[in-house]
């Protein structure tokens, strides 16, 4: 049709998508933006139902499970680093049996077990510790029996089993929609990271606003309550999707794959690489096309893997012998390793803003008038200030900077990421210089020893949140999508769970260093912790000054491995041939909003 295909060819899709029975399925029946309607709404509910209990966790734990500062955040940042690591467990299902849809079908059922097994948990007295004798203090808190953490702490690891099978590969499901062989809906794609992104963050802003709020002055059932039901509408709509969606066949499983280019090479090692590439092993053309996939040709880069290509002139066991494009894809994979360890450090930052920055709202005077601002809600303004410059993003930076550097998504992902480590690094800065001051003003009034509330407004912590909300908008959307889109077209689950689990490995690493940090600065007598339960005898803006510095580093060493990384060929000609296309038929470059394809 747009692209100069005729009626009969641009029927079907041209990507491989099948229905469920997997029979090929109509372009004008199946997908695109009406199918990722139902994927959209499950996933505004679904962030509802997360953030709602992750945004205020720390609180729950530490005013209803008694808890200390340093324990409950490291069991926060525990939990959420077992919630982004499971993804992985999910996409090689997916990818190498269940398929993406099932999948996630198995994984919303345990996501739903957990949110009803919390949503009990704060409801059943006997399952809850009583109150503080007095309001609070040490010994007038009793500790909560082993069978109340066990219904608590198993409906939160239950929690993170069911996201083990729904976010790896919700996302692509909505990402399947769009046929990349067809340029107006490749378009389409590429606008769809973006939306996605700014749909959860509606779900986050509603969790972090109307549900923190009734988890504080009305109930904690009401607050489990209403993203546990709102969980499962949302799953009863997705269900309601199916007729409508378009589904990719599992290729196998990429980690199998990965190990035996591995395996394979390794025991050719004393192999010699032929000097013409093409003598090395590889499937005709045509098997390929009739699968909709994509053949890759043979690179220098990490010649060693190559040997598992090669055709051995002894004979040897089949499985040594793998195709060009098998190498190639395990190449693609290994490349992104590096990158991903860098990953790890803005996630731990990222990890702050549901702890140790909502602790410190706790200190602070919360009254506007009659109304108490809940301190989980200062993440609303992380959220409202991602949407915004998601949007200002979107609809100008790209423009702008597009018609300087003449590329379509404005700037690489890359660029893009590098800049959110930057603001990372000033909004630590900052917040170490904002904490300073508010442990100057206890230090000045005499309040450190008492400990509580410090007469000054929580809103002191703003500007920390607007940056940390700034710098999200560039590295978040960015890091999902270059993940997302540099993994081979058979591993695009295992790609979205690489990005996953680098905010697992930062939450842990989180809970690692603040634990470490305790024990290595409170080791000798009179000497305080960094971080104590007491937040105004606590050294916090030493805490966050160390963070600042360790990001700092480690951008340094994100933009080296960046100055050496080459983006997927494939993708930059598709998107190249594209966005001209869509030039030639009148669209106008425009329309390409979001950075789905990755450039050079």
């Amino acid at each position: 049709m747009e692209n100069g295909a005729g009626a009969g060819d641009d029927e079907y899709t041209r990507d491989g998508s099948v229905d469920l029975r997997g029979n090929p399925v109509l372009r004008s029946k199946r997908g695109g933006w009406k199918a990722c309607s139902f994927i959209v709404v499950y996933e505004l509910f679904e962030r509802m139902a997360y953030y709602g209990i992750a945004s205020n966790l720390v609180i729950y734990l530490t005013e209803k499970l008694h808890q200390g500062t340093v324990e409950a955040a490291n069991n926060v940042t525990n939990w959420s680093g077992t919630v982004f690591i499971t993804p992985l467990i999910g996409a090689v299902v997916a990818d190498a049996w269940l398929g993406r849809y099932w999948t996630f079908v198995a994984g919303s059922a345990v996501y739903l077990m957990g949110m009803l097994l919390l949503t009990l948990a704060v409801s059943v007295p006997a399952l809850k510790p009583p109150p503080c004798d007095g309001g609070g203090g040490g010994a007038a808190c009793p500790r909560a029996s082993a069978l109340q953490l066990g219904v608590y702490f198993g409906g939160l690891y239950t929690i993170a089993l069911g996201h083990g099978g729904t976010k790896p590969n919700i996302s692509t499901i909505g990402a399947d929609q769009f046929d990349d062989f067809h340029p107006p809906e490749k378009l389409h794609k590429l606008s769809f990271f973006n939306w996605w992104m700014f749909t959860i963050f509606l779900g986050i802003l509603f969790s972090t606003t109307v549900l923190v709020y009734l988890q504080d002055n009305v109930s904690w059932t009401v607050g489990y309550g209403i993203p546990t039901l709102g969980l499962m509408v949302s799953v009863a709509v997705f269900l309601a999707g199916t007729p409508l969606y378009r589904h990719k066949v599992p290729q196998g499983s990429p980690l199998a794959t990965m190990g035996r280019v591995v395996a394979a090479a390794v025991w050719k090692w004393r192999v010699p690489l032929p000097a013409d590439s093409k003598e090395l092993h590889e499937l005709e053309l045509e098997h390929y096309t009739s699968r909709r996939g994509f053949r890759m040709d043979a690179t220098v880069s990490m010649a060693f893997l190559n040997k598992a290509a090669v055709k051995p002139a002894a004979r040897l066991p089949g499985w040594t012998l793998c195709t060009v494009t098998q190498v190639e894809e395990t190449k693609q994979i290994v490349k992104l390793v590096p990158l991903l360890a860098t990953m790890v450090v803005p996630c731990t930052l990222v990890a702050q803003a549901g702890t140790l920055f909502v602790k410190q709202g706790v200190t602070l005077d919360r009254r506007i008038g009659k109304f108490h601002v809940p301190p989980a809600s200062l993440g609303a303004f992380v959220t409202a200030t991602m949407l915004v410059c998601i949007v200002l993003y979107d609809r100008f930076l790209v423009p702008a900077v597009r018609r300087r550097t003449k590329n379509p998504r404005g700037i690489t992902l890359l660029q893009r990421i590098s800049l959110g480590m930057l603001l990372q690094i000033v909004t630590m800065v900052v917040t170490s210089v904002v904490e300073s001051r508010r442990l100057g003003y206890a230090r000045r009034h005499g309040l450190v020893a008492a400990g509580g509330q410090l007469p000054v407004t929580i809103f002191i912590l703003l500007p920390q949140f607007v940056l940390l909300g700034v710098a999200d908008a560039f590295l978040v959307v960015g890091q999902i999508e270059f993940f997302y889109d540099q993994a081979p077209e058979s591993m695009k689950s295992l790609g979205t769970a690489m990005s996953l689990t680098a905010y697992g490995a930062g939450n842990l690493l989180s809970s690692a260093i603040l634990a470490a940090v305790e024990r290595v600065t409170g080791g000798g007598k009179g000497r305080t912790p960094w971080v104590t339960n007491n937040l105004n005898a606590s050294r916090l803006d030493y805490y966050y000054a160390f963070l600042a510095t360790l990001a700092a580093a480690n951008l340094l060493a994100f933009v080296v491995l960046s100055c050496k990384y080459s983006y997927r060929v494939e993708s930059t000609e598709t998107i190249d041939v594209d966005v001209a296309m869509d030039d030639v038929q009148g669209g106008g470059v425009a329309r390409v909003k979001s950075e789905a394809a990755p450039m050079a």
